[in-house]
């Protein structure tokens, strides 16, 4: 089993209320060149978990922190007009406390991040550190 520090919180860059899962990211990162999902977790708009890595594959969603992450992304992060915008719905944002839950319990002693900490990107689309400080 790999070693697991930190869960980074991503978007799937998609506008507000466009019903993705994770069969469709998967079908994205395997168009650019992935050999699978690279999130091991996707949050759908109604709140719903979807797997896709399992936790013991290291990821492909943060350059330089796969190796000891789990990434987690929530659909949407987009607004209206394409400008990054904290779009989850309420089912969302509580799977996502849910999810981040069950995994620190698993993985004492983590951090948790949003992607925009390690990249130059809006991703998640809202403040980890406001809401997830452990």
């Amino acid at each position: 089993m790999r070693k697991i520090d930190k869960i980074i919180i991503h978007c799937s860059a998609t506008k507000v209320g466009q019903d993705f899962s994770a069969k469709d990211i998967d079908s994205w990162h395997r168009a650019r060149g992935f050999r699978k999902i690279g999130y091991h977790y996707v949050i759908d708009l109604d709140g719903a978990i979807e797997t896709g890595r399992n936790e013991d594959e290291i990821g492909a969603h943060c350059v330089g922190q796969n190796v000891t992450s789990i990434g987690i992304c929530y659909i949407g992060g987009l607004d209206e007009n394409g400008k990054p915008c904290d779009t989850r719905t309420p089912a969302q944002k509580v799977a996502l406390n849910n999810l981040i839950a069950e995994i620190t319990n698993r993985h004492p002693n983590l951090t948790i991040h949003g992607h925009k900490e390690f990249a130059n990107k809006a991703c998640p689309c809202f403040d980890v550190t406001k809401e997830f400080s452990l």
